[in-house]
């Protein structure tokens, strides 16, 4: 079949068999797509609504052309975390998972966060963490270092996967969620062993969470947030499922039942990129809004339960104890 007709496909809401998803996704990973073709590519996917078919294509795709660091690998001793979220909520929020990301590598847990710049948001974990001063294009030797010294490396998506080269400037100018939203926490090219999720459409967390599982993480928590975040959140319920060993199981978070405020969404949104950078600092050193910290230790609890550091009662007076404290070796790389 042509990619017109695949398209024609897509255009009537039918589903694509695993090899003409398999075909579109290498000719969108190699560039022979046009941007026009491109975007009904992915816009077609999203009308249709996206299935365990094309995330999983996307995912071999990607992985296939990803580059990776050698010598990295999550072992019992030593395993690897990533906090992410999916991107594409729209709430504008301040970036939760960056700094429960940097609170963990302060504790000594390697985290290899994987992210981007925004694109739907006032601000993306790589716009807050360069702001931060943490360098973004390292080399593969460069990020080990960082992982071996600091426990923290981020990994810029655009430089683990050359291929998004033909895909960026079709999301930027599409300014929307697409499959690639989800996709992204799917692609970490050091295959972290424990995740934290946030889902901002919870519609698609039983197909993130089935897929998740096909990637041999060894821990996970796939969730969507009350109000559509994709963090865990402190002004409702945070529903979604954990994931150990194999094993997919519902599961619901309870901000109340664990002794945390009921704060509301507009407390944790930012105005722009350096709205966001200044309220991440103060997060970082222990003095952030109520909401924000709060909201820190509530992922930052998951986190550690996810370690096995107790009950997520325990682990969210340890992190509540943790956040206020602020980071005790300074930002990453700025030291």
């Amino acid at each position: 079949m042509t990619i017109a007709d695949i398209l024609e496909i897509l255009a009537q809401k039918r589903p694509l068999t695993d090899d003409q998803a398999d075909f579109m996704f290498e000719e969108l990973m190699t560039g022979k797509l046009t941007e026009a073709q491109a975007g009904a590519f992915l816009m077609g996917l999203r009308g249709k609504g996206e299935d365990s078919t094309d995330l999983a294509a996307g995912v071999r795709a990607c992985l296939s052309h990803a580059r990776t660091i050698p010598g990295i690998k999550a072992t019992p001793e030593t395993p690897i975390f990533d906090t992410v979220g999916t991107g594409g909520d729209g709430q504008h929020s301040f970036n939760c998972s960056t700094a429960t990301s940097l609170f963990l590598a302060d504790m000594g847990v390697m985290v290899a966060k994987h992210g981007n710049r925004a694109l739907s948001s006032s601000c993306g974990s790589a716009d807050a963490l360069e702001g931060l001063g943490v360098p973004l294009e390292q080399t593969a030797e460069e990020a080990r270092a960082g992982l071996e010294k600091y426990h923290f490396a981020f990994l810029f998506a655009p430089a683990y996967h050359p291929a998004f080269k033909f895909i960026m400037p079709v999301r930027r100018q599409l300014g929307i969620r697409t499959l690639f939203n989800f996709m992204g926490p799917l692609l970490n090219p050091v295959r972290p062993s424990h995740q934290l999720i946030g889902v901002g459409d919870p519609e698609r967390l039983f197909l993130m969470g089935e897929t998740l599982l096909l990637t041999g993480v060894k821990r996970a928590l796939i969730f969507a947030g009350a109000g559509g975040f994709d963090e865990l959140t402190t002004w409702g319920m945070n529903r979604g499922y954990f994931i150990s060993d194999g094993r997919m199981d519902k599961t619901v978070v309870d901000p109340a039942a664990l002794g945390f405020a009921r704060h509301a969404p507009e407390d944790v949104r930012v105005a722009g990129k350096e709205d966001a950078v200044e309220k991440l600092r103060a997060v970082l050193a222990g003095k952030g809004p109520a909401a924000m910290m709060d909201m820190v230790a509530l992922n930052l609890a998951g986190c550690l339960h996810l370690l096995d550091r107790g009950t997520m009662a325990e682990c969210s007076a340890l992190a509540r104890d943790i956040v206020n404290q602020g980071l005790q070796k300074g930002i990453p790389y700025a030291q």
